[in-house]
Order: C-alpha cells, then structure tokens, then sequence
C-alpha cells in the first residue's frame, strides 16, 4: 500500500509544478507584451508592425521595440548595444552620445547597383563660357553706292539691266546724253585752247582759273578725274556720259530704263559692296558686360555647313530693347567671295576663357529650393549629404565655391533614389535641423 500512495504523492506533486510553472510565464509574457510599442527591422527604421514577422524589404527578423526606451529589447542603460537604425539614420549611439552627430548613412553597393548609381570626381578643370546670338546680314552702308542724275537728259545706254549682277571697279553703268554736259565740255576744251594759246604768263593766269573751275563743274555731274584727264589729253567733247563703279560689288537696284528721260535727283543705279557686310545681332541685357568692341566671334551659317567665318564687333548700340530687354551689336565680317548675302540669318559665338576653378557636373547637384547638396562617398556604401556653394554654369559643369575638395568622389546619378534612400533612414531629417541650431547659436553674442 505504501507503493501506490508514493506514486499518487509524485504524480501530484509533478502536477502542481507543471501548471505553476505554466501560470509564471504566461504572467512574464504577458508583461512583456505589454511593454513592446511595436516591431521594427534594424536595418529599414521605417517598419512598424504591431506583430512579429519578417521585414518586408530585406525579410530580416522584426525586433521589438519598447514602449519606455523606444529600443529594440534585449538594450539596457548599463550595457548599451550597438543601435543599427541609429547608425543609417546618422544619429550617434550609446557608446559615442559625446562626439558630434554623423550625417553618414549606408547604401549597400549591391542596392546601389540595382538603382544605378554613378560617381565623378571633383575636378579642377578650365572654364570657358560661349555666349550666342542670331542675326540679320546687311550691306555695309558706307559700301553702298547711289548714283543719282546731276543733269537733265536721256538715258542712251544702260550697262547694267538687273539687279545681282557682279560689277568690277571701273565697269561702265550707263550712259546719259546731256545737251547742258556737252555745252560744259566743250568750254572746257576751249579753255585749255586760249590758255596754250596765251603769249604771256599774265594772259594764260585768268584762261587757268576758268580751267579749274570747270574742272569742278564737271566733276559734280559725276564726271571722274580721269574722264576729265582725258578729256583734256584729246581735247574732244563728249555728248554722252558714262557712270562707272566706284568698287566691285553687286547691283542692287536699276529703277531705270533706256531711252528714257531723267532729271536732276533721279536715281539711276545703285551699287553695294559686299567684300564687307554687316551683322546685326541681338544680345540680353546681362551680356553685355562681356562685350567689348574689337572681340573677335565665330560666325557660321546654315548655308555653308562646317564653314566658319571671321567676325569683329564693330558697335554696341546703348539703348535697350524695352519689349525684348537685349540691346543690338553691329559685328563687320569680311566677305570676299560675296558668299554671305544680305537678309541671310547667320549665328554668332563668342567665347571666352573665364580660368580655372574647381567642377563638379551638373547631374551631381540636387537643388532643394534653397540650398544645392551633393553625396560624398565614403566608401563600403557609405554617403554623406553635404551642402555646397555653387558659381556659374559652364555648359555641364558648375563652377564650386566651397563645400567640396579637389579629387572627392561625388554620387552623379539616380540623386533623387539616392535622396529617398537617405530620407527613408532618417540621414536628412538631422540634417535640415543642424542648419536652424548653427544660426540661433551664431547669433548668441559673448
């Protein structure tokens, strides 16, 4: 009988134990639960679940995080852990509260790869800056020639019928038969008659100064020097009058036609040298500045493609286009094969060696409104977000002020993935409020 009531005495025992030992820790867990606010994974911050699971970004174990702390469990204040989320998030951790916070924050190189990401150097490279501009071919003005009618008479002989046709120096226009020219002529000849026909010096002074001044009566009727040379070689009166050109060039007009009468004041013919034209190019108000009369520019035309030609500023006009807010410039450009023609549109460039300064590309900056920030690389994944003070564009490059040192490795691509990644890991957030900490501390006076 002693056997069997032993076995009843364990088997009770045994039982008490088990459900007493079942009621301690469903009280401990129930108290644990009570204290976790949520689960999140130490490597993404940014997930919260209410349960325990698997991260669903990088299926890492979710950990708990306590509603008193705020850390996962398993911290305590006398053994502090090392905080992975603190880390990304560039927030200092337990074991270094007393250094300065970190804006660094962590990118895999395998997630960088899969959002392609690219890096540059900040380099120091030559800066140049190529201004441009559109404008109108005309004749250069002190290069155009209108003959006008100085007698009345009759157009016997027109040389020249259309306009376009290409003229040498000297080549006849036309001729005018001019009954008051011939009169002219002929008392010139009889002029140099009596004064080789005087005896005495005093006899051929007045026959001299007649000579001289009809000399000048003629040369107003647009009868050339040598015309009148030549007509006081042969001593023969003309009846007609031949106009020659002054230059080579190209006839523009001819309102003209032969046989017909004209009077004093009519045009004739008109006449313009191309070997030199104009370009009347527009620039804004802000480059002006960089212009100065005699700068040398590369002109270029769609006509004539991969050709260029030589241009000079020759005037910066100083009035300013109200409408337009541009100014105009009057540029010469030699032109001795007559190929540029005017009302041809042509382009202007000028360049200009603006030194060397430290660059860093276009691609590289993102713009947050007020302030430009760029990635540093650190290295293993690691970026910083810096700011940086930037100078003038210079195609696609920035010229850098400061914020950066010559060979950094800088984050040219998917900036904005970048960004994001950043922003998820809370690396930005600190970042931002430096920048109002740094201003009310600087305006504290000793």
């Amino acid at each position: 009988m002693k056997t069997p009531a032993r076995k009843i005495i364990v088997l009770l025992v045994l039982v008490a134990l088990f459900f007493g030992a079942n009621s301690c820790t469903k009280e401990d867990t129930a108290g644990k639960s009570s204290n976790i606010d949520h689960w999140t994974c130490e490597m993404h911050p940014s997930v919260h679940s209410k349960d325990p699971g698997k991260c669903p970004i990088c299926s890492m174990d979710l950990v708990p995080v306590m509603k008193e702390s705020a850390t996962p469990a398993g911290s305590s204040k006398s053994a502090p852990q090392h905080d992975h989320a603190a880390m990304l998030a560039g927030k200092p951790s337990g074991s270094s509260m007393t250094s300065s916070p970190s804006q660094e924050f962590v990118v895999p190189v395998e997630r960088q790869q899969q959002i392609g990401v690219a890096y540059a150097k900040v380099e120091r490279k030559p800066l140049a800056h190529t201004i441009r501009s559109v404008g109108l071919i005309v004749p250069d003005r002190s290069r155009n020639w209108q003959f006008v009618s100085r007698v009345d008479g009759y157009v016997q002989k027109l040389n020249v019928t259309s306009p376009g046709e290409i003229v040498e120096k000297d080549a006849p226009l036309l001729s005018i038969y001019s009954p008051d020219l011939l009169t002219s002529e002929r008392e010139f000849v009889e002029l140099l008659r009596m004064r080789d026909e005087a005896k005495s010096k005093d006899a051929r002074e007045t026959p001299q100064r007649l000579i001289e001044s009809a000399k000048r009566r003629l040369q107003l009727w647009n009868v050339t020097p040598e015309q009148v040379a030549e007509l006081e070689r042969t001593r023969k009166a003309s009846e007609t009058l031949t106009l020659l050109s002054p230059f080579r060039g190209v006839v523009q007009s001819v309102p003209v036609e032969q046989g017909k009468s004209v009077k004093v004041g009519d045009m004739l013919v008109e006449v313009a040298d191309l070997s030199v034209v104009w370009m009347w190019a527009e620039f804004y108000e802000n480059e002006l500045a960089m212009l100065q009369v005699g700068q040398k520019l590369v002109i270029t035309a769609k006509s004539y493609p991969g050709q260029n030609f030589d241009g000079t500023i020759a005037l910066i006009d100083p009035f300013i286009n109200e409408t337009k807010r541009t100014a105009k410039v009057r540029i010469d450009i030699p032109n001795a094969d007559f190929k540029l023609r005017p009302g041809m549109y042509v382009n202007a460039e000028l360049a200009m060696d603006m030194g060397e300064a430290l660059t860093v590309p276009v691609s590289a900056i993102m713009p947050t409104g007020e302030r430009n920030v760029v990635f540093i690389d650190k290295g293993e994944g690691k970026l910083e977000p810096r700011v940086v003070q930037l100078g003038a564009k210079y195609g696609d490059i920035y010229e850098v002020q400061s914020g950066l040192q010559e060979g950094e490795r800088v984050v040219s691509s998917a900036n904005f993935l970048i960004d994001a990644e950043s922003k998820v890991q809370g690396a930005l957030k600190d970042f931002e409020q430096e920048r109002p900490e740094e201003a009310a501390g600087s305006s504290v006076k000793p």
